[in-house]
Order: C-alpha cells, then sequence, then structure tokens
C-alpha cells in the first residue's frame, strides 16, 4: 500500500508557510521576550510550534554536522545542507571479526543507499602528502602512527562526495585509541553494526573465501558463490594467511570488542553474521519498525520490550502511535511508504484512516490454506550455515545437511492454522472497507506475483496523472 506523494512545489509551500508563522508568532512575543525584564520567559506557543516542527532537532543536526565537517564557509554550507530532502546523511562504521562479511554487507549498503564506501586500502589510494607519509611506513612493514591514521580517515572523510552523500566506514576503528580519537577529531556516526559468529564458522569462512580482482568483491565457494561463469574464472584465492594468524587477529578483536561497545553504546547495534549475508543486510538496512523502536531509551520503547520479549500483541493504541509517528516523516511524506502485514482487523483499519493515514493502493494476496501450510511448515534452517531450505522447493543438497536441519517451532502447523483463522475472521470486513483492493493470486512463482503488483500500480500512478 502507497500513498499519493506530495510535489517538491507543495512540500516548498509547507515550508514557506511554516516560516511564516515562525516570523508571526516572534513578532508577536518580541515584548514578552525582552531581556531587559527579569526573569526572561519564552511564550509556550513557541515551544509547542519548535516541538511540533521538530525545529530542536533540526538545529542539533546543523550544529553538529558543523562541527563536524568544520566548513570553510559555514553560512553557505547550511544553505546547502537545508535544500536537500534530508539534512541527516548516512554515517556508518561497520566493525566486526576477520571473515564476518563486512565486505559483502558494506557494499550492498552502499549500493542501497548511494552512500561513499570508505575502506583502510581506499584510504591509502589518495594521492596527498599524508598519504606518502603513511605508504613509507607500510613499505617499512611498520604500523602507521594513530595520530597520523586519524587524519587520514578525517581528510577522507571531510571531502565534498562524503559530505553530501554520507559514508560507511568499514572495518574503522579496529582499537578503543582509534574510536576514541576520532571522537576527538569530530567523525561521529550516527550508525555503528557490529557483526559477530562464533570463531570457528569465521575460520571456515576465511579458508574458502575469493576475491574478484577487477570489482573487489569477495565470494565464498561455499556459501556465495558468483553466477557468472566469467567472474568464477577470473576468481582469486585471498592472500594467504595462515590458520595461526588468523586465531591472533581473532584474539586481537576480542580485546578490543569490549571497549568499542561502550565507547558506541548509544548508537551501537550487534548483528548474527552467522546467517546468510541476504539475511545479514536485511537486518543491517531495514529492521522491523517495532524492534527498532524497542530499541531506543525512550518511554515508548521501554513500554512495548516486555511484549516483544514474551511474544505477545503490541497493544493497538501503541503500534498505531508509533506507526503514526513513523508516517509522518520527511521520507514517508515525500517518497511514500507500504504497509506490510498492516492493518490485521477492520479496528486496526479504521484507526489508521482516522489518523489521515489513508493508501492509495491495496493489494490482497491470496492463496488457499493448504498452499500457505505447504510453504510455511516444510521450511528448515541450517544452524551451521544459517542457509534457509525447504522439503519441496529446495531440498538439502546432501544426506549430511539434512540431518542437521531445524524447523522454528512458530511455523508448527498448529499454530499457522490459528494465524489463518485470525486472518480470514477479518478478511471479509478488510476488504469491504477497501472495495478498490486489488486481489492477486499469491500461489505462483514470486517473480510473477512481483509483475502483477508492479503492473497495477504502475498503471494506477498513469492513470492519475
Amino acid at each position: 500500500m502507497t500513498p499519493i506523494t506530495f510535489s517538491l512545489a507543495t512540500c516548498e509551500c509547507v515550508l514557506a508557510s511554516d516560516l511564516d508563522s515562525c516570523y508571526k508568532l516572534t513578532a508577536n512575543h518580541l515584548i514578552a521576550m525582552d531581556e531587559t525584564a527579569k526573569p526572561l520567559r519564552i511564550p509556550p506557543e513557541m515551544a509547542i510550534y519548535a516541538e511540533k516542527h521538530e525545529i530542536f532537532d533540526l538545529v542539533q543536526t546543523l550544529v553538529t554536522n558543523l562541527m563536524v565537517d568544520k566548513p570553510e564557509d559555514p553560512i553557505q554550507y547550511l544553505i546547502v545542507l537545508l535544500k536537500r530532502g534530508s539534512v541527516e546523511v548516512p554515517r556508518v562504521m561497520l566493525l566486526g571479526p576477520p571473515a564476518s562479511g563486512k565486505r559483502t554487507v558494506a557494499r550492498k549498503l552502499c549500493e542501497h543507499t548511494q552512500v561513499i564506501h570508505i575502506t583502510d586500502s581506499n584510504i591509502l589510494q589518495e594521492d596527498t602528502d599524508l598519504t606518502k607519509k603513511a605508504l613509507q611506513y607500510k613499505a617499512k612493514q611498520q604500523e602507521i602512527p594513530c595520530d597520523l591514521w586519524i587524519k587520514l580517515i578525517q581528510q577522507r572523510l571531510s571531502k565534498i562526495d562524503c559530505v553530501r552523500r554520507g559514508w560507511v566506514l568499514e572495518g574503522i576503528p579496529q582499537t578503543r585509541e582509534e574510536a576514541l580519537s576520532l571522537q576527538e577529531a569530530g567523525v561521529a556516526p550516527n550508525h555503528v553494526v557490529l557483526l559477530e559468529a562464533p570463531d570457528a564458522v569465521l575460520i571456515e569462512r576465511s579458508q574458502g573465501k575469493r576475491i574478484d580482482p577487477v570489482t573487489g568483491d569477495v565470494y565464498h565457494v561455499t556459501f556465495i558463490w558468483p553466477e557468472d561463469k566469467e567472474v568464477v574464472q577470473r576468481l582469486e584465492r585471498q592472500k594467504t594467511v595462515s590458520e595461526e594468524q588468523l586465531v591472533a587477529q581473532l584474539m586481537q578483536h576480542h580485546r578490543e570488542v569490549h571497549a568499542l561497545r561502550k565507547t558506541y553504546r548509544n548508537c551501537l547495534k550487534g548483528i548474527d553474521a552467522d546467517q546468510p549475508h541476504v539475511d545479514v543486510f536485511d537486518q543491517v538496512c531495514c529492521g522491523e519498525l517495532l524492534e527498532a523502536v524497542s530499541a531506543d531509551v525512550t518511554n515508548m520503547g521501554e513500554l512495548i520490550k516486555p511484549y516483544l520479549e514474551s511474544g505477545q500483541q503490541v497493544p493497538d493504541s501503541m503500534v498505531l502511535q508509533i506507526l503514526t509517528e513513523r508516517l509522518s516523516r520527511l521520507d514517508c511524506t515525500t517518497r511514500g511508504w507500504v504497509l506490510h502485514g498492516f492493518p490485521r482487523d477492520l479496528e486496526q483499519a479504521e484507526k489508521l484512516q482516522e489518523s489521515n493515514f489513508i493508501p492509495s493502493r491495496v493489494f490482497f494476496l491470496e492463496m488457499t490454506d493448504d498452499v500457505a501450510i505447504e510453504r510455511v511448515t516444510l521450511r528448515s534452517i541450517d544452524p551451521f550455515t544459517g542457509e534457509k531450505y525447504h522439503s519441496l522447493y529446495k531440498p538439502a543438497p546432501s544426506p549430511e545437511v539434512q540431518t542437521r536441519l531445524q524447523f522454528n517451532p512458530k511455523d508448527s502447523e498448529a499454530q499457522l492454522l490459528r494465524q489463518l483463522k485470525e486472518y480470514w475472521a477479518n478478511a471479509s470486513s478488510l476488504q469491504d472497507l477497501y472495495p478498490e483492493a486489488v486481489h492477486i493470486n499469491a500461489d505462483q512463482d514470486p517473480h510473477t506475483v512481483f509483475e502483477s503488483l508492479e503492473s497495477r500500480l504502475v498503471g494506477r500512478l498513469q492513470n492519475d496523472a
């Protein structure tokens, strides 16, 4: 379901209207804010306006960006910043032990968000005096001094591409000293992702790594193998790292990781990397809205956490409050949104409409109960590799893998039948509320289902124009 999005002209008119209101509000209270009158009183209407339009967050973001980027022309910098669709740009640190999949996830993340991918190797490719000085240490097989390394990172992040588009720092910082030095230098991430996996899994992964020398993409003989035969032909083994060296690197990581967690505790998210890279990326980039809220140290986050931890359903009032707050943000207002699996019943749908969040398109994906049972109850996962299988559509490749497959208790037939009963009890009332909804047969291959969705979505957009 996606709403009708506003045009840029509409947004500019709204912004102009808000600014005009702010000027009038300020003018009406100039006398009340006379600094000669003690104590100084700020009219409550100004605080209400600032809270409603997120002025406090905007000012904090602008000041933070100024202090981090230190532009030569602060006024022009702020003008450019305010002209963007969003003042905030992604600043992400992707950390983890060797062979945890940092390179693969970082590349997918950069493709998805169009931010700049920064690694230790491409920092040293810059043609600057600092880089030449650092390469002298590398030539002597000496460690680059921390203060020089921080200056190199700062130099790269201050370039216009990183300032405008944001960045992902892969594997940086590696130590507490580097992390604290980056903080002192004003390098402040808004997200830190820590990939984690057992040492035994990481050692096995390292032995099967293959590198594409043309693109730099990382593959694995078991977990990630390219489909293109030309890519397969040119794959190379990673530079030889003995098991003893890898164990030493893992031990070094374990010594530093606690301090890194502590340094970035306010913006850190730990993710289990012992699963397919696609699932890891989904958790890094998307995540569930309720889980993200529960991770926040806020009143609402604390309120819903017990429900999520116990597996109970979060009350509708809380869900609606979280949902309306999220759909009110600039990205949803300007780009649209898709709600998946919500609303579940008529009451939720009516409350959503009362909040003025009315979808412009509604799709019902339909299949028989027998097909749903077949799809859900026969799926399993290999706990060793994290790979997902299905008894009919994707059976285990060998008897050895088959013997270690595990089934999720939530996929039991009894639990699924309860969910189906609840769905069908509410389906007819939802269909009555959305008479223009499109019904699509979901008992087809995913590509066909997607094409059916896309054709109706594009068609509606053309007709509306």
